[in-house]
């Protein structure tokens, strides 16, 4: 099909063949681009009257294919626009009380997910409660020691549990199952009653045709035109990670979420394949998750009264990764750059007060250490994990950080980065031999070779400065200095490698080594003169 697409596209015209064979390719005639056409919906699979069946000789369900309208005039809004533009067509065709919604890139790993979530909804005891069902995000494509910290173990088996018990876990936007009602708006009512027989005695009476040509309607622009849709009603917009500020607003209107991890993954997706990726992914994330801290959408504003205090609080976990960067920025330049300049942060090392330093260091990455073998990582994925904390809070959160004050400043607009998981065969290569992928230029790769060089650079002149005065001790003052920024070096050889070592089309491009060193020893200079 995606050949059949290409060919098509550069063609211009759609061939005899191809037009006979698929209707939808007929309806291309009328196409302007692929951000201004009409509304494509196709019912291919008709469950009520339809002979498919699959390979067993069950019959298969109801299959539509959908393309939403979309114009320059109007704001699409999106996955939030997509999925709400689902909810209404799929109202109309068959008006499941459930919905479940998974990203493009995953599949069903579990056929006992769809029962497992269904015993949540229909408890009799409790679960006319339940707004949705959240299975945790899982990937298929992981290396061993998951050179970019993309397996979220730690997130989904540790963190998402405290969420549950905290009061429900948040929407994460996909292997997520929801009752209908919610989703439309509805508050949760004590005395309200899942009406299951009302599902299943439904029966739409009008053809495939006519089906086809009503959908068309809420699946255009101008349906939603002074509308509460994306507002009270669907999945909300104006926020890059609509499905969380979604989530909240589901728990404030009483409904309450469950997570729900079986021993086999439910969904499984594709993780990110590269550096770059990987930092635009989650500078997206932490870019959407400070605009609702900093917004009345912000639980502590929005779920005042409404969802339990510590729930609150655990949301503020996630909320404020982006503000993050702020401490994490000042670690790796300010005592890097006072042992350049020869002056002491820490208390020397022979001074008492040395013990509280080195015991929240040790205890503190111990237990990180822990907690990531626990959940089924390996020592070198746990260094790996430690490296991409601090890329993603110096280069994803600091520019989720930066671009949010632009846009409230009305310097920049909203914008939603997909990001890409398509790989060329090099690409997976290195991949999976867990090379790290650099290969082009980018802002977030200058800034992470800058902090490298210049933690590099401060840590020979300290060294430097050791040796000359080992007579005065001066190692006994600059002790936690040195040991920092030795760990940040250590940390960041991979750069190191990709500067000047590696030739592989993979390596950091020339123009990045040039910028980062000027830009390194340029800090240096100021921070001695």
């Amino acid at each position: 099909m995606k050949k059949r697409i290409e060919n098509t596209t550069k063609l211009g015209r759609i061939s005899e063949e191809i037009s006979k064979e698929h209707k939808g390719f007929n309806e291309w005639i009328f196409v302007a681009s692929r951000r201004d056409h009409q509304t494509i919906l196709q019912i291919l699979i008709d469950g009520r009257e339809s002979e498919a069946v699959d390979i067993q000789g069950q019959i298969l369900p109801t299959l539509v294919y959908l393309s939403r309208e979309k114009r320059p005039q109007y704001h699409h809004h999106f996955k939030a626009g997509a999925m709400n533009a689902l909810i209404r067509v799929s109202s109309r065709i068959s008006n499941s009380p459930i919905i479940l919604n998974v990203d493009c890139d995953m599949y069903s790993n579990n056929s006992m997910s769809v029962r497992d979530a269904l015993c949540f909804f229909m408890d009799e005891e409790k679960g006319n409660e339940v707004g949705f069902v959240q299975f945790p995000q899982a990937f298929e494509n992981l290396t061993k020691n998951d050179v970019y910290s993309s397996s979220l173990n730690v997130l989904m088996e540790l963190e998402m549990p405290g969420f549950d018990g905290n009061g429900g876990p948040c929407y994460i936007g996909t292997g997520c199952f929801h009752r209908r009602e919610t989703l439309s708006g509805q508050k949760y009512s004590k005395i309200y009653k899942a009406d299951w027989k009302r599902w299943i005695n439904r029966i739409v009476e009008d053809s495939t045709s006519v089906l086809e040509e009503t959908c068309k309607v809420l699946a255009s622009c101008s349906y939603e035109e002074n509308t509460q849709w994306g507002k009270e009603i669907g999945l909300k917009y104006d926020c890059a990670v609509e499905d969380v500020l979604t989530g909240i607003a589901m728990q404030c209107r009483g409904w309450r979420s469950i997570y729900f991890t079986p021993e086999r993954k439910g969904f499984l997706g594709v993780a990110p394949t590269t550096l770059l990726q990987s930092l635009v992914q989650h500078k997206r994330w932490s870019e959407g998750d400070f605009h609702i801290f900093a917004s009345r959408h912000c639980p502590f504003v929005l779920g005042y009264k409404k969802i339990p205090l510590k729930l609150q609080l655990t949301y503020c976990m996630n909320l404020l990764w982006a503000a993050n960067c702020l401490a994490t920025l000042y670690y790796v330049i300010v005592p890097s750059l006072c042992l350049h300049r020869g002056i002491s942060l820490f208390p020397e090392i022979t001074n008492s007060w040395v013990l509280a330093f080195v015991f929240v260091i040790i205890v503190h990455r111990a237990y990180s250490l822990g907690e990531f073998v626990w959940f089924g990582g390996t020592f070198k994925g746990w260094w790996n994990d430690q490296r991409m904390w601090l890329y993603k809070r110096t280069t994803s959160y600091f520019f989720g950080f930066l671009d949010y004050i632009l846009k409230r400043l009305g310097f920049t607009n909203s914008a939603f980065v997909i990001t890409t998981k398509v790989a060329g065969d090099d690409v997976s290569q290195r991949y999976e031999q867990e090379v790290m992928e650099f290969g082009t230029s980018s802002p977030m790769f200058t800034i992470l070779a800058t902090l490298a060089l210049l933690n590099a650079i401060c840590f020979v002149s300290g060294l430097k400065r050791v040796i000359a005065d080992v007579e005065t001790l001066v190692w006994e003052k600059f002790a936690l200095h040195i040991f920092l920024c030795g760990l940040l070096v250590f940390i960041n050889l991979p750069i190191y490698q990709g500067l000047f070592f590696r030739k592989d089309v993979a390596s950091l491009p020339t123009s990045v080594t040039y910028q980062s060193t000027m830009f390194a020893l340029l800090a240096c200079a100021i921070a001695v003169y």
